[in-house]
């Protein structure tokens, strides 16, 4: 059974239907990547598989033992999220929160968790640090850290390489690459369709007509063709 499963579904947001009858899986192990253009739906969708907001129809179906609060989420930062005055550990740290229940304090195993963490994206040496005062790269670490404390199985990324220069940004790429060799199912966002090509084990292409299969039979369709084409365009402009 797929880790998850979306059938016939239907969003929207105040009133707008924005997706009609989405239909597509994620298994265990997947490197998903979402494209398409700004205002298709594609962050709306990461909404509702969060939970964050209900769907006008359809329904999505967690398969083994999933359960949404095991689900490490990455969203795409705000002005206000970059000049929060908190400490690296204490960031890294409110990624256990779901793990605690109604338990008001972090225990031994959630503590040497974040630690885990932040060693595996190698931000330990900024654990005292006020995340504010880091780079873009180093704040995209911090809060992949805090995702993986929230999950053992699956990463969904909004958009996580917006704004990094394109050396920093390599650098995200290989390392959510390394994450999912691990065995962590990716589902991510991006506006980068030829990383995303790279990268991608399937592709979910939202627009007017929609594209759900492997990344092979994405570059072979004419909306794959399409929409590498207008970017390759757009870098030579």
């Amino acid at each position: 059974m797929p880790l998850i499963e979306v059938k016939n579904l239907t969003l929207g947001y105040e009133n707008r239907t924005v997706i009609e009858d989405l239909n597509f899986s994620v298994d265990e192990g997947d490197y998903l990547c979402i494209v398409g253009e700004n205002g298709s739906g594609k962050s709306t969708l990461m909404k509702t598989l969060l939970g964050l907001q209900k769907p006008f129809g359809g329904e999505i179906i967690f398969g083994d033992g999933l359960d949404r609060r095991e689900i490490g989420y990455l969203p795409q930062q705000t002005i206000v999220q970059k000049d929060f005055p908190a400490s690296v550990r204490e960031i890294v740290l409110s990624g256990c929160q779901s793990r605690c229940g109604l338990r008001p304090f972090y225990n031994r195993d959630e503590k040497l968790l974040a630690e885990k963490n932040m060693e595996r994206m190698g931000i330990k040496e900024f654990a005292k640090r006020c995340y504010r005062d880091l780079s873009g790269g180093q704040q995209q670490r911090v809060l992949l850290a805090r995702a993986l404390c929230a999950t053992r199985k699956i990463l969904l990324l909004d958009e996580p390489v917006s704004g990094l220069d394109p050396m920093v940004t390599a650098e995200m790429y290989e390392l959510i690459r390394s994450l999912n060799k691990e065995g962590i199912t990716i589902i991510m966002i991006s506006h980068d369709i030829s990383s995303t090509v790279c990268y991608a084990s399937k592709v979910l292409h939202i627009s007017r007509k929609i594209f759900f299969g492997t990344k092979e039979d994405y570059l072979k369709s004419d909306i794959g063709k399409l929409f590498i084409m207008r970017e390759e365009d757009g870098a030579d402009a």
